[in-house]
């Protein structure tokens, strides 16, 4: 495959979290040949024995995960999607450029199998990926907060090029209202201030009216006693 090329393994300085030697890598179903997997913080490695391999970089990795089924292929293995084309696919997609317009919004996409000869090196394989992906959050996902309505463009309110919201005082608002409007207006006043009223009651505040009613309603003895108090014939003394 061409794009294999020849570069220093990754090591410490950039971050390695696994190195898995005896590891088959296959892209696209076709054998690129058994080498050494390198997990790092910087990037996702390959290299065969004679030097030449290739990198993934991770923000592009949209799908890493372990495969254990054999119907899908006959050996576990780490799989790992990413949105690129690589070899010979690449150069086919660079030369038909111009007569696929219609298929320019397709992404294109490449799956890579990582076959370790020792499955058992799997979960630590995925954990590694795990932490180093976290590593490259996708920017878009970053974005997926923030306000997606309409800005309110100041300088273009400013010159007059946007619409200005009306604003009215209590006054001119009235004077906006139809007659109906008005008349359904005090309905609600006077429902409220009913409302008002009645609660106050309830929650014993004595206004003038509350103690007019409770007066009209109730023989009150406002003789004086010596101590200037009220007496009340039913409390026990």
């Amino acid at each position: 495959m061409s794009f294999l090329k020849s570069f220093p393994p990754p090591g410490s300085a950039e971050g390695l979290r696994q190195q898995q030697p005896d590891t088959e890598a296959v892209l696209n179903g076709k054998g690129l040949g058994t080498g050494t997997l390198y997990i790092a913080e910087s990037r996702l490695s390959w290299l065969d024995g004679s030097g030449l391999g290739f990198s993934l970089e991770y923000p592009t990795i949209s799908l890493h995960a372990v495969s254990r089924d054999l119907n899908a292929y006959p050996r576990e293995h780490l799989y790992v999607m990413v949105n690129a084309k690589f070899g010979e696919e690449s150069r086919e997609s660079l030369s038909d450029e111009e007569d696929e317009d219609s298929d320019d919004d397709v992404e294109p996409i490449a799956e890579f199998r990582f076959v370790p000869s020792d499955k058992s090196a799997l979960e630590a394989m995925f954990s590694a990926m795990c932490e180093c992906q976290a590593l490259h959050p996708d920017p878009e996902d970053e974005d997926s907060d923030d306000y997606d309505g309409e800005e309110y463009d100041v300088e273009a309110h400013e010159q007059g090029q946007g619409d200005i919201p009306t604003f009215y005082t209590y006054e001119e608002g009235l004077s906006h209202l139809t007659a109906e409007g008005q008349a359904t207006l005090e309905r609600l006043e006077g429902m409220l201030s009913q409302s008002v009223s009645s609660q106050y009651n309830m929650a014993g505040v004595r206004t003038e009216d509350s103690i007019r009613d409770y007066e009209d309603g109730m023989e009150v003895d406002t003789t004086p006693t010596v101590a200037g108090q009220f007496e009340d014939a039913d409390v026990d003394h």
